[in-house]
């Protein structure tokens, strides 16, 4: 028996978005550009925000007790949950990095028109499709995160 997709919001706009980015970008190198941008627009704003939190409240092994907004001290708890997210997004940075050194491994790849034509081909039969396989996959990634923005 097929697993049904899941109907709550969150994975409702997945899948609208999973749809629009295959129906937007049907080719192998559309994809291939379409993943670095979302990779490099990743990386700046991770890396910007990880430098005006490092600047504001000292980086994580350097634990600098920062000053409130009001000019007076944080809570300890305020300071270990900001220096906990800032050695979070030093390890996303860390992983962004590695993400990208195996991603410029994809461009490697150039494939004929004759192929490019088939990714056009299976995309109008992907796109539509509640039951894909890989959608499904995903949706139950989707539930598995603990916390997903909202």
């Amino acid at each position: 028996m097929p697993e049904e997709p899941c109907q709550c919001p969150d994975c409702q706009r997945f899948y609208r978005e999973h749809d629009r980015l295959i129906r937007e970008n049907p080719t192998l190198r559309q994809q291939q550009e379409l993943s670095w941008a979302a990779l490099q627009s990743f990386r700046t704003l991770a890396g910007r925000a990880l430098e005006e939190l490092q600047k504001t409240h000292g980086d994580a092994e350097n634990a600098v007790a920062p000053a409130a907004a009001a000019g007076g001290p944080a809570e300890p708890a305020e300071q270990d949950a900001m220096q906990q997210a800032i050695a979070d997004l030093e390890n996303i940075n860390a992983h962004l990095f590695s993400i990208e050194a195996l991603m410029e491994r994809i461009f490697d790849v150039r494939v004929p028109e004759a192929v490019e034509q088939t990714f056009r081909e299976l995309a109008g039969e992907l796109a539509p499709d509640p039951l894909n396989a890989d959608r499904l996959r995903l949706n139950r990634l989707l539930h598995q995160t603990p916390d997903l923005p909202g």
